[in-house]
């Protein structure tokens, strides 16, 4: 079913008074715990998968990718400010997220 809602996010006319109409007839959710990215000059690649290690003294953690999401390096510029903005308002709403205690392995966390 393709829908226009102004409570989607970028759903507001663009630039130059561009409508985005949101189809989400095809779309599908996955569960995540684990991110990571890489990239090349043209490419930036977002890794999602799930780990379930759930005890802290775990030496070795398996992270079964699921999936793999290619971007231009505009359209990760767009998703990071994106994404700045609504863990901002998260923050706002609930407190600040505080990931060097969040439960999971190192490769969850961003490298500094």
């Amino acid at each position: 079913m393709t829908q226009e809602r102004s409570d989607r996010p970028g759903s507001r006319p663009s630039e130059g008074g561009v409508n985005i109409k949101w189809d989400d007839s095809n779309m599908r959710s996955s569960y995540s715990n684990v991110c990571n990215a890489t990239g090349t000059r043209d490419e930036l690649f977002l890794l999602f998968g799930v780990h379930q290690a759930w005890q802290r003294d775990v030496k070795d953690v398996t992270v079964q990718l699921q999936e793999r999401i290619i971007l231009s390096p505009f359209a990760a510029k767009r998703l990071n400010l994106l994404l700045t903005r609504l863990l901002r308002e998260w923050e706002a709403r609930y407190g600040p997220l505080n990931i060097e205690s969040a439960a999971g392995p190192p490769e969850s966390l961003p490298s500094s």
